[in-house]
């Protein structure tokens, strides 16, 4: 999952612009609101500037539960850094032309361009997911890919990070995406405080499946919860799959089974994410060279750090440092050996 290009103006708040529209679902919206619209005093740094906009003057939100007014008009969407596009209980009925002509109008101008659920419709609708990769609902997946074959539909995903255009799938979904842009945008440290604050899982990789076959399981024995926590205070250690089964007192298959029901993800790619995870943190922080970085989050060497990183963020350590550095010190370089001394 590439970070992309920063949309962050050094001058200003980058703009948050959330369209609603007739039916829009109020779960996805509180969602965009407690993560871009709320006010963060837990970190130390500008936050979003959040507007809720609408091409009508009352919204009736998803079955009638309630309706929204005094919303700004929907030219707000025309200054917007970020907007997050409706989506329709019946994705099937065509969005509103006002907001598909203003959604093009942003693409045209180079906004980021986000998706919950069946707001990928809406991407569609508008001609901006053409050729590019996106995700849905499952249970709307395949009438999304009937309908709309230009578009590389993963279908099993919980979200994709396409550059400037992001889709993510069920409700859940929005708050993994939500997270991930937090994280492209200020860095790993403020998305885990963040997600702290949410009492949320602080990383699920977009590309985890939506539906897993036991998402809570039925006796606590059989919860990873333990042995994640114990792989996680250990992670500069040289731990394997075989590590973490022999302290879940399974085999590795039966690990693997587990790990697939419950994370919808591999033990490796899992203990994968963490180091990667904890590389980013510590990069943030500064002052430590790429080899104690690499150590201690386990990924052995510098170059291998280097590798992972630019994989997950796009970026090299330097790069995510100077993006997403927290402390006074900058980013220390790889030790290199002393030159012998010639007697």
């Amino acid at each position: 999952m590439s970070h992309g290009s920063s949309q962050f103006a050094p001058d200003r708040p980058h703009r948050v612009v959330v369209i609603i529209d007739e039916g829009s679902n109020p779960f996805e919206l509180g969602v965009a609101t407690e993560l871009f619209g709320l006010r963060r005093p837990e970190v130390d740094r500008p936050w979003y500037e959040f507007t809720l906009c609408s091409a009508l003057p009352e919204v009736r939100m998803h079955a009638g539960m309630f309706t929204l007014t005094g919303v700004a008009p929907l030219a707000a969407v025309e200054t917007a850094d970020t907007v997050i596009v409706p989506n329709r209980p019946d994705p099937l009925s065509g969005p509103d032309p006002a907001v598909l002509d203003a959604v093009r109008r942003a693409a045209a101008r180079g906004a980021r361009l986000v998706s919950f659920c069946t707001g990928a419709f809406t991407l569609a609708a508008a001609g901006v997911l053409d050729g590019r990769r996106a995700t849905t609902h499952w249970r709307w997946a395949e009438a999304f890919a009937a309908r709309h074959p230009e578009v590389r539909l993963e279908a099993d995903v919980l979200f994709v990070d396409d550059g400037d255009v992001l889709t993510a799938a069920g409700s859940a979904a929005a708050l993994d995406l939500g997270l991930h842009l937090i994280r492209r945008d200020h860095g790993a440290e403020v998305a885990n405080t963040v997600s702290r604050r949410l009492v949320f899982a602080a990383h699920r990789d977009g590309g985890q499946r939506q539906f897993v076959e036991r998402p809570v399981p039925r006796r606590p024995d059989t919860s990873l919860a333990p042995v994640l926590a114990w792989a996680q205070e250990r992670l500069d250690r040289p731990l394997t799959v075989a590590d973490l089964a022999r302290r879940a007192g399974v085999s590795p298959a039966t690990l693997h089974r587990r790990f697939a029901a419950q994370l919808g993800s591999t033990p490796l790619a899992w203990l994968t994410a963490e180091r990667v995870e904890l590389a980013c943190r510590l990069i943030e922080r500064g002052g430590l060279s790429l080899d104690t970085v690499a150590g201690r989050c386990g990924l052995g060497t510098a170059a291998n750090l280097r590798a992972r990183l630019r994989r997950q963020t796009g970026l090299s350590p330097t790069a995510y440092r100077q993006r997403f550095g927290t402390g006074p010190q900058t980013l220390s370089q790889t030790r290199q050996p002393r030159p012998a001394t010639v007697q």
